[in-house]
């Protein structure tokens, strides 16, 4: 009986640990060497740690609104951020050891240390204590990820120039934050801090926040976190940040200043590539310094395959995980291929915000003939009767097959009612095939519904309007 092909995987994030069980289930010999924590930036320092946080400010929001819903609470609603980020390590302790379990019920050999390419069959791994070893392997896959970037004129200190990684782990209120970068981590973190009482400054250099976004959306969302009391500066730049004995000064580009307890600095990643021995091993990264790799995750070095955010494709977690399967199942003789058409993402603000396939934009400048649906959650029963009205609902298709492209969410459980758009998508659904899906009532998904009935100017819970306009 041959020996099974042994996979070493570089990096224990949400690609590199998926990964490693999904070749194990395969019947392959897996090594997972990690060098910070098994499940990586997600699970320690990013998605789970802030939707910890999140949930909190969540549920303090309903508490407060409690006397709408004829509900009396005696008392001050009150923060106590040390507890919450307690809770908060609690849980990402306890994902933290179902994963390890997990990879050792799979007879995963899990190596604590810096892994690096010898050559392409070669991985070396210097341990925590400095002592080497070396694990010979039939493939490799590199998922060592991103880290916050070094920037000049905004360098990190950790105390009042902070990246995301600190500032999960604050346990007092800053009285007041400037955040540095308009995206998804800036937004959602002008959320946290703004429903907790903090004075919020958002600094965006584009003209407007979450620019991968719909135009609707973005513009939706900005005017939300106006009401929450967040402070939005778009087309502005910070020029350098002095730290005092008050805090931070920030000067801006046009010479105005803001003071701030902390400056929170959310702007782009940097690429975990260095130190990996990729050039001997004739690995290519591109010119932004991602690992270079085709649809099947296969490095320009033959055996060596790359996922996650080191790739530079979709930097979101379940991207990984899906990359680390495709790459799997190359290396282990089940030919598959990436696709990055119907990737769903949910935005974690207050309200959050759910998105998947094409943007109008987007398909405007792809020369699409579009068609577009709109809904708000304001026209369901279910909203009113949960006091959630706010947000939109948006179904952008191909106006001559009626082809869903694109459809894009502001408002309660955005994240979660994504998924049904991104499975009509998977199956090449037309506006039509969802209008015509019973939905049950009273629910928020009927409003996808009606938004896919729209498209066409037929929406029963819609004022007439044109056929087709947005």
């Amino acid at each position: 009986m041959a020996d099974p092909t042994r996979i070493v995987i570089i990096g224990a994030g949400t690609g590199g640990y998926v990964a490693a069980i999904r070749a194990a289930q395969l019947g392959a010999g897996v090594t997972l060497i990690e060098s910070s924590a098994v499940g990586g930036l997600c699970l320690n320092w990013g998605c789970i740690p802030s939707k910890s946080l999140l949930a909190c400010a969540e549920l303090a929001q309903k508490i407060r609104k409690a006397g709408e819903f004829g509900i009396t609470i005696t008392g001050t609603v009150t923060y106590d951020l040390a507890r919450m980020v307690e809770r908060k390590n609690k849980i990402v302790a306890g994902l933290v050891k179902g994963v390890r379990t997990l990879l050792k019920t799979w007879n995963v050999e899990q190596i604590e240390g810096r892994g690096m390419l010898v050559n392409a069959t070669t991985v070396r791994v210097v341990k925590p204590d400095g002592t080497e070893m070396t694990r010979q392997a039939d493939a490799v896959i590199v998922g060592t990820g991103t880290t916050a970037p070094a920037l000049p004129n905004l360098a990190l200190d950790g105390t009042h120039i902070i990246s995301s990684r600190e500032a999960l782990d604050l346990t007092a209120l800053p009285d007041s934050l400037l955040i540095v970068g308009g995206g998804v981590e800036g937004c959602e973190f002008a959320s946290l801090f703004s429903a907790l009482g903090t004075k919020v400054t958002l600094v965006e250099m584009l003209p407007r926040i979450l620019p991968a976004e719909d135009e609707e959306v973005s513009a939706l969302l900005a005017a939300e976190l106006k009401k929450q009391g967040v402070t939005i500066l778009t087309n502005t730049r910070v020029e350098k940040a002095a730290v005092g004995a008050e805090g931070v000064t920030a000067t801006l580009a046009d010479g105005r200043t803001v003071a701030s307890t902390k400056v929170l600095v959310s702007i782009g990643r940097r690429f975990n590539t260095g130190g990996l021995g990729l050039e001997e091993a004739g690995v290519q990264l591109g010119r932004r310094g991602e690992i270079l790799v085709n649809e099947r995750m296969e490095t320009t070095a033959p055996g060596v395959y790359a996922i996650g955010d080191v790739t530079g494709k979709a930097m979101l977690a379940h991207v990984a995980s899906a990359q680390g399967k495709v790459a799997v199942r190359n290396i282990l003789g089940h030919p598959t291929t990436m696709s990055y058409d119907v990737i769903p993402a949910g935005i974690f603000t207050f309200p959050e915000v759910g998105r998947v396939g094409l943007t109008e934009q987007e398909a405007r400048q792809r020369g699409m003939d579009v068609k577009i649906g709109k809904f708000r959650p304001i026209g369901l029963g279910k909203a009113h009767a949960s006091g959630e009205t706010t947000g939109l609902m948006k179904i952008v298709t191909e106006a001559k097959t009626g082809r869903i492209v694109g459809v894009h969410l502001v408002g309660a459980h955005a994240a979660d009612l994504i998924h049904e758009a991104a499975v009509a998508m998977q199956m090449g659904a037309t506006a039509g095939t969802l209008a015509e899906t019973i939905h049950a009532h009273p629910t928020m998904p009927e409003g996808l519904m009606e938004a896919a009935e729209d498209v066409e100017g037929m929406a029963i819970h819609l004022a007439r309007r044109k056929v087709g306009a947005s």
